[in-house]
């Protein structure tokens, strides 16, 4: 079963994380914002540049490689809703 946004992805930005990063114009509970195709998906690949280099969130807790693989494997897949 394809990964999706709703069910695998959104639940685990905490509501904390999804606040912080709203004020700075990045919206981590949107999905048409999260999978917008322009750019060559370029808000779902910085926010994945983000988690990996483990500047967000700000001071942890940072995601660990199963949270990564599955948020790679919903870009992969095509970003299902």
């Amino acid at each position: 079963m394809p990964a999706s946004f709703s069910k695998d992805v959104k639940p685990m930005f905490r509501e904390i994380d999804i606040k912080h990063m709203k004020v700075h114009g990045v919206h981590l509970d949107d999905f048409q914002y999260m999978s917008d195709p322009t750019n060559n998906y370029a808000n779902a690949q910085a926010v994945q540049d983000s988690l990996a280099g483990q500047t967000m969130p700000p001071g942890g807790p940072f995601w660990t490689a199963e949270q990564l693989g599955l948020y790679d494997k919903w870009r992969t897949e095509g970003y299902q809703p």
